[in-house]
């Protein structure tokens, strides 16, 4: 496995050309999670060359298991993203339990304890329309297996602002609920089996850094 970097201050479409404009990607899933971001999660290298934000629905008294999980069977970094901390390439920030997480125009992270969204907090919508506006086409967000419908209008609203979309095609996912509803909402851009999806990244952002 690759040295990690130093702790900061804190019918199925196959894969399109590569893109290196991408500057970040967001993920957001349910039921089914931890399984599906250890497969993806795997297949980046340490040098990916952009953050990831990823909402997993968790219960409000979670603990750092998964972050901790994630972070060991993943040449990437994975941690819980903190209030204010500034996005860095190659490092996977997970919503902390019972927060919303959202992306700032400078490319900051907030936590937000609001209403419940989609019956989530965090919430995938959430996540995912704050990303949009900040990146507009520089973003590519993801869905995944899931029981709700949390996260189809965020993947539909970055859609709208030209980011790259993508879906877990629902016959590989633990729960299909949620990439069925995105796929009934947006016209998204690649459907891939859960196995496809890490590759895919690597190629859409360049494909070139080992």
């Amino acid at each position: 496995m690759a040295d990690r970097q130093s702790e900061p201050p804190p019918a199925v479409r196959k894969p399109g050309p590569a893109k290196d404009s991408y500057r970040a990607a967001v993920i957001g899933v349910s039921s089914g999670g931890l399984e599906a971001l250890a497969v993806i999660l795997a297949q980046l290298p340490a040098s990916f060359p952009i953050p990831v934000l990823v909402v997993q629905h968790l219960q409000p008294d979670s603990d750092a298991f998964l972050a901790e999980y994630l972070n060991g069977c993943s040449p990437v970094a994975v941690k819980m993203a903190d209030e204010k901390e500034a996005l860095r390439p190659g490092w996977v920030y997970l919503a902390p339990p019972n927060y919303h997480l959202l992306v700032e125009e400078d490319e900051t992270l907030s936590l937000s304890v609001e209403e419940r969204v989609n019956y989530a907090r965090p919430s995938i919508d959430v996540l995912f329309e704050s990303a949009a506006d900040a990146y507009g086409p520089e973003l590519i967000g993801i869905i995944l297996t899931g029981g709700s419908r949390d996260g189809s209008q965020g993947l539909k609203r970055i859609k709208e602002r030209g980011g790259l979309t993508v879906v877990q095609d629902p016959a590989t996912a633990q729960a299909k609920v949620m990439p069925e509803e995105a796929l009934a909402v947006t016209k998204v851009d690649h459907v891939l089996a859960l196995e496809e999806i890490g590759p895919f990244l690597v190629k859409a952002t360049g494909g070139n850094y080992f």
